[in-house]
């Protein structure tokens, strides 16, 4: 793939052209391609279509890449179809991942996972078809890790209300007051070959998720009986991954669902790139203590990196002062004492939560 950049370094190449180009799946490449932007050694220009160009970096990925594939009397490189079981390329000889541009418009900053970055990570379980569930509490950063390593993503977000309908598809009604039948995310995925992921997974019935497991096993079909009982094939590059929070109410996860998802990783908040990011050094420390003393037991809240970015946010707008008061306010009611105390402590003055004060 870093040939192929380097060889026109002004060019600008989409995901489809360059799996006609190269003979690999559209999913390939596209996984590919971001774990060269991971490295800093190409650059993600769109999404809608995915289009990438060499950087400085990418010729020098390029002298280290395997030999170019021979090609047929036409001119076609023969590259034959990469298989989960051939080994992945080696992670790049030191240096730090660069941060990478999630849809919003937010920087993610990759961490480490099986000695690699846990973007690339993803993208390696993508390609050999291992489905992965990422669990910890909100705000630890699963969404922002998937979105991250795939920028092709679908996102369901699963709720106690989440129906068959809003996987698969269902009837609406169009303009002219007829009836039509509109694809759901699950079959749009499968379709074009994209990622899809489950939000809060372990939040949707067991009986709604029971319409997606044919398409996760070896049959990688579905049928739509709601729309002439149409058989729907997943395409190469569809997978599925799934968040669950475990500590949210009303969170199941069932056997059936959990037997699905090979490889499942805990997701905690990385306090150290809290304190990278610039974000109080005393907010962190004390979140850094109420995690000790949630993983003790002791209390069920302790901030995770979205509440601590949020709280530099507003000591830069409001001041450190309301910041703290803040903290204090949003932890739940049975732990907002043992917070206070220890934000008290920590800061060497009483803090109690936010409030209005008087009539000015």
């Amino acid at each position: 793939m870093a040939q192929v950049l380097a060889a026109s370094p002004t060019g600008v190449f989409t995901v489809t052209g360059l799996a006609r180009r190269l003979g690999h799946s559209g999913g390939a490449v596209g996984n590919a391609c971001e774990t060269l932007v991971c490295r800093g050694e190409a650059e993600r220009l769109g999404s809608k279509p995915r289009t990438y160009r060499a950087t400085s970096a990418t010729a020098a990925a390029a002298q280290h890449a395997a030999p170019p594939p021979p090609t047929t009397p036409g001119g076609t490189p023969q590259v034959p179809r990469q298989t989960s079981q051939q080994a992945p390329s080696a992670p790049p000889p030191g240096g730090r991942p660069v941060p990478i541009t999630r849809p919003n418009g937010q920087k993610y900053h990759p961490r480490a996972l099986a000695q690699l970055p846990d973007v690339e990570a993803l993208q390696r379980l993508r390609e050999a078809q291992v489905a992965v569930l990422l669990y910890g509490p909100p705000g630890t950063g699963k969404t922002s890790l998937i979105e991250a390593a795939f920028p092709d993503l679908i996102t369901v977000a699963g709720d106690g209300d989440t129906t068959v309908g809003d996987l698969i598809g269902e009837y609406t009604q169009d303009a002219n007051g007829g009836y039509e039948f509109v694809y759901g995310p699950l079959v749009t995925a499968m379709q074009e070959g994209r990622a899809l992921l489950l939000d809060d997974a372990t939040l949707i019935s067991p009986k709604v998720l029971a319409a997606l497991y044919p398409a996760m096993d070896g049959r990688r079909q579905i049928q739509v009986k709601a729309h002439k009982g149409e058989t729907i094939t997943a395409a190469d590059g569809f997978y599925v991954i799934a968040g669950h929070n475990p500590g949210v109410h009303g969170a199941v996860l069932t056997e059936a669902l959990a037997s699905r998802f090979s490889m499942q990783i805990q997701v905690g908040s990385d306090y150290d790139l809290a304190a990278s990011l610039k974000i109080n050094r005393t907010a962190v420390r004390i979140a850094r203590n109420l995690a000790t003393l949630q993983q003790a037991g002791d209390v069920g809240w302790a901030p995770q990196l979205r509440e601590l970015i949020a709280f530099q946010k507003i000591a830069d707008v409001l001041g450190a002062e309301t910041a703290f008061a803040n903290l204090v306010g949003i932890a739940p009611l049975e732990d907002r004492d043992t917070v206070a105390e220890i934000v008290t402590k920590a800061i060497g003055r009483p803090v109690t939560a936010l409030a209005l004060g008087r009539q000015l």
